[in-house]
């Protein structure tokens, strides 16, 4: 008589149960069933939740590693099926008949009870290990710290107006389509780094997220600023390091509360577009600026537009495009350092020869640091000794702070040096401003791009010894 279906499908099981009642099968069904587990759990948080975690890094563990350790559990029980079978074929010990599965089956029961407790044990090591690797991946130290190629970003973050600030939180977009764009680039980049074929230095080649989905939700540029007061202050490369100082107001603007733009912001707000023919923006030869009645007035340098040059709307990161990972020229890094006092004014020449000694080109970083400190102690030695003997310990401060210059700005192992990532703040330093504001943007009718400097701001000391202004105001 025929077999039914279901006892035809009681006697498969049965090998399958024998043959798999080893050690090894069992912690693969248990590794299976665990990480099954979190994987359903996170599916359903994703459907029925509130979007789930905004984690840019999520989809490697939910997708690539889970399903990775999913499957290494089945390979567990079939190598462990695979090997008792074998054994027990090589010593002749297969039955003929194989066990009913049964729970009044001791042996079976101690079976399901080592399952049972291994996937309860690895189903809370699982899940925590993917909370806390979640976790770990918004943090900072993740993004900078963990891939050594980011050095010279993650050096910079510390010393911007943004430390503290999440990596996530201005690199990666909110929603789906910027999650899959961090995982595919992220992926893209982790190869590349495997790989050891990673750009150097790395740029930013527009990559960073609009401003709208990122900067603004902290920022508002539209808020009136109105004008802005910057003091800097130089000093010279004579003996007694000349000590001079300039004075600028900024006219910021913003919308009022009247609703009237002014200032450098109320001229940017609005529709304007542009072309650059590099990836950093650098070199812009159209702009297009979008009219209150719909038109769009172009300006252009003369030289033809390409034609595959791809227009981009203008952004608050146009500009603001160092706003956390900024480095300084040598001579602002110094001037800035001698300006709290270290190194000291007191040491002659010392603003000519620390400057000359961290634009020296350098090894390595750690060369650096040897060849700045004993070249600056030889120079005092050699040339000052007096100063030597009695200001040494402001000497070897002096030698600490270049090297802390040094180490904030360059970074040789990536090709990052002075003047590598320009700073479009400005225009002393890069083209910054003058990328557009030239006078060489002109329109058809013959209007162009302002470059009058009191449109932004106006100079009302500029390198002045000791200015009255300074000293009646109570700076100097």
């Amino acid at each position: 008589m025929p077999k039914s279906s279901g006892s035809f499908r009681k006697d498969w099981a049965r090998p399958f149960f024998f043959y798999g009642n080893n050690w090894l099968s069992l912690l693969g069904g248990a590794i299976t069933t665990a990480s099954a587990m979190v994987l359903i759990g996170f599916w359903v948080v994703s459907v029925f939740g509130r979007g789930g975690s905004s984690n840019p890094y999520l989809g490697i563990i939910f997708d690539l590693i889970l399903p990775a350790i999913f499957v290494l559990g089945l390979v567990l029980i079939l190598a462990g099926i695979l090997i008792r079978r074998s054994f027990l074929a090589v010593t002749d010990q297969i039955p003929s008949f194989f066990p009913e599965v049964s729970l009044h089956d001791a042996v079976f029961r101690h079976a399901i009870t080592f399952v049972v407790a291994a996937t309860f044990i690895n189903f809370v090591i699982v899940g925590t290990a993917c909370y806390r690797g979640v976790a770990y991946m918004d943090t900072v130290s993740f993004c900078g710290a963990t891939c050594h190629v980011m050095t010279p970003e993650f050096t910079a973050y510390h010393v911007s107006p943004h430390a503290g600030v999440a990596c996530t939180d201005c690199h990666v977009t909110p929603g789906p389509a910027g999650y899959l764009h961090a995982k595919l680039n992220g992926t893209v980049q982790l190869l590349m780094v495997l790989a050891q074929n990673y750009p150097r230095p790395i740029m930013a080649d527009n990559k960073v997220p609009a401003a709208s989905a990122t900067c603004l939700n902290c920022h508002n540029p539209s808020r009136f600023t109105g004008d802005k007061v910057n003091i800097q202050t130089s000093y010279g490369g004579d003996e007694k390091n000349s000590k001079t100082s300039s004075l600028t107001v900024l006219h910021v603007g913003g919308r009022n509360s009247f609703g009237q733009l002014s200032g450098i912001h109320g001229a940017h707000m609005g529709k304007i577009e542009y072309v650059a023919t590099d990836s950093t923006n650098q070199t812009i030869p159209w702009v297009g600026k979008t009219n209150a009645n719909g038109s769009v007035t172009e300006f252009t340098t003369g030289a033809k537009v390409p034609v595959s040059g791809q227009k981009r709307q203008m952004d608050c990161i146009d500009c603001h495009n160092r706003a956390a990972h900024s480095f300084d020229t040598p001579e602002a890094a110094l001037d800035k350092a001698m300006a709290l006092g270290r190194p000291s004014v007191s040491l002659p020449f010392v603003h000519k020869e620390g400057l000359a000694l961290i634009k020296t080109k350098y090894e390595s970083r750690e060369v650096a640091a040897a060849r700045i400190t004993s070249e600056l102690i030889t120079f005092y030695r050699s040339q000052y000794p007096a100063v030597w003997n009695n200001e040494r310990p402001q000497i070897e401060q002096a030698a600490k702070t270049l090297v802390a210059i040094y180490g904030t700005n360059v970074f040789p192992a990536m090709n990052v040096t002075w003047g590598t990532h320009p700073n479009n703040i400005g225009h002393n330093n890069s083209p910054g401003c003058f990328r557009c504001h030239d006078g060489n943007h002109n329109a058809t009718g013959g209007a162009s791009i302002t470059n009058d400097c009191s449109a932004c701001h106006n100079l009302v000391i500029t390198d002045e010894p000791h200015p009255k202004l300074l000293t009646d105001l109570g700076i100097e």
